[in-house]
């Protein structure tokens, strides 16, 4: 092999790697852009999906909800209980460790140092309401699945019922057709041996009458 063989072989290799390198890159591209097709995709499939739905659906009921109850304390309860507090919210209460004193010429101003378990029990009796109101939502909610549970398994019983004596109904027919065929070709082979009982009496009699 000469040196420009050589040469022309070196070249096909480059070219093939050249080729090579090229497709490889090609590849790599279509990847990326099926990539970010998949990504859109994909985020498409996460937002459409019951979950997320579901999730969006009990924010904006749990929204709804929670003002219900805040309107609930606000408006009803909390003025009830002012009602026998002397008019002092439930909000107002408090243990007072320094009354605060005002400015004068002489001295600076002090501020009101207190402990405000007013707020606290305040919020328990708004978690006490939130969850009893929850409590008796919940429970109506699973009476009612329970309600519509049984009446699916009583329409599924029924269907079960009826599927299964038109299965029978089936099975009894084809019984009886199984049992008339059978009949039927009972008779047919007694018929059969009969016949050939009957053919070889008749043979017999004639083997006699011609013996004598």
């Amino acid at each position: 092999m000469g040196r420009e063989d050589i040469k022309e072989l070196e070249r096909r290799i480059e070219e093939a790697e050249r080729r090579e390198r090229k497709e490889l890159k090609k590849q790599r591209r279509a990847k990326m852009k099926q990539e970010k097709i998949s990504f859109w995709s994909d985020f498409k499939k996460f937002i459409t999906k019951g979950n997320v739905l579901d999730m969006a659906v009990g924010v904006v009921v749990g929204t709804a909800f929670n003002a219900i109850v805040n309107t609930l304390v606000k408006q009803v309860i909390t003025p009830f209980v002012t009602y026998f507090t002397s008019g002092v919210s439930i909000n107002e209460w408090k243990w007072v460790l320094r009354e605060a004193v005002e400015a004068t010429e002489t001295t600076e101003e002090i501020t009101e140092i207190a402990i405000q378990y007013g707020l606290w029990l305040q919020t328990i009796v708004d978690f006490l309401i939130i969850a009893f109101t929850i409590f008796v939502v919940v429970r109506m909610i699973r009476k009612m699945e329970r309600k519509i549970r049984a009446k699916e398994l009583e329409e599924q019983e029924l269907e079960n019922k009826k599927k299964k004596a038109e299965d029978d109904a089936k099975a009894a027919a084809a019984k009886v057709v199984a049992d008339a065929k059978a009949a039927e070709e009972k008779a047919m082979i007694d018929e059969y041996y009969a016949n050939i009982r009957e053919q070889s009496r008749l043979l017999r009699e004639i083997a006699e009458s011609v013996k004598k």
